[in-house]
């Protein structure tokens, strides 16, 4: 009786003007991980809301009596208990022009300003889209010049490659990233940090300040700091806002990563929290072919 008094007094706390589709509450909580009874029409990779506590949640693990939550807030202010409630939304973040010359979280926070997007012109975009099929794709003809002579003059890239930049640590990868946005005038640049330090991005932001670079410049950053779901989805968010630069204004946009193997990692972690078989899904299937590669190329010259 007393716990049935508590949901229902739980319930009265949420707002009537949140339109809910399906209610639930915590049932365990812990590592970043929500476990829910109820929501059973929820989809997967929708977006909740955890009341009184105001945390959000992504849908991730769909059984027959629970579900699987990864919070992207930190896990302190949770409790079991709490309510939870359907958003009816995919993951989605707001875009708009305004995102220019700022640095962003995951979820479209402007970490410059600690404000979110607002705005008429501000439009929300899925994180998780269909690609293109291959006849609607235009053909590579043009360049996209790095500024390396190196990287220009024997591996030339074109605009609509996929290039991977592969090197032990402290080899200047980051170097050729930025580089390549300094080299840059007429096309948008989304640098995607994952699993960096704070202070590295800030640095990092502040040079492209001094260089006045940051007209064509959005940062999705998702800290060491953040929780592994955010450095999961920092990968998508990057994606989605140059996708929305592309369509929108037929601009051409440059997305950089910096680096996959934390965004691989993160979803590792939440796997394993959720009790889901990781498998190869953890990691890109390319990373899998170079790191072959490389382990052939270091045994033969072990053996020579």
């Amino acid at each position: 009786m007393q716990n049935t008094e508590n949901f229902k007094e739980k319930l009265n706390m949420v707002s009537e003007d949140t339109h809910l589709l399906n209610f639930g509450f915590i049932d365990t909580v812990g590592a970043g991980i929500a476990e829910v009874k109820g929501l059973f029409d929820v989809k997967a990779g929708e977006l909740v809301r955890i009341y009184p506590c105001n945390v959000t949640g992504i849908a991730l693990n769909l059984t027959n009596k629970r579900v699987g939550l990864v919070l992207c807030d930190s896990a302190r202010k949770v409790r079991a208990g709490n309510v939870v409630s359907r958003t009816g939304k995919l993951i989605s973040i707001k875009v708009s022009p305004d995102l220019l010359g700022t640095v962003i979280n995951p979820l479209g926070f402007n970490l410059v300003t600690k404000k979110s997007l607002t705005g008429s012109s501000a439009v929300d975009m899925l994180l998780e889209q269909s690609a293109p099929d291959i006849i609607s794709r235009q053909p590579i003809f043009e360049p996209l010049l790095t500024g390396v002579t190196i990287v220009d003059g024997l591996v030339p890239i074109g605009r609509g490659q996929r290039e991977l930049i592969i090197g032990d640590r402290q080899t200047g990868k980051t170097a050729i990233t930025i580089d390549t946005i300094l080299n840059q005038t007429h096309v948008i640049c989304v640098y995607v940090s994952i699993g960096q330090k704070c202070s590295g991005v800030a640095q990092l932001f502040r040079f492209f300040q001094k260089k006045n670079k940051t007209k064509n410049l959005v940062m999705v950053c998702a800290t060491a700091a953040d929780a592994a779901p955010l450095q999961y989805l920092a990968a998508f968010t990057g994606c989605a806002v140059a996708e929305y630069f592309r369509d929108t204004f037929g601009a051409a946009t440059l997305v950089i990563y910096d680096d996959l193997t934390k965004q691989a990692t993160a979803y590792r972690q939440i796997s394993l929290l959720l009790r889901r078989p990781p498998g190869r899904e953890a990691f890109p299937e390319i990373f899998f072919i170079f790191i072959r590669v490389y382990w052939s190329v270091q045994r033969n010259y072990q053996r020579n």
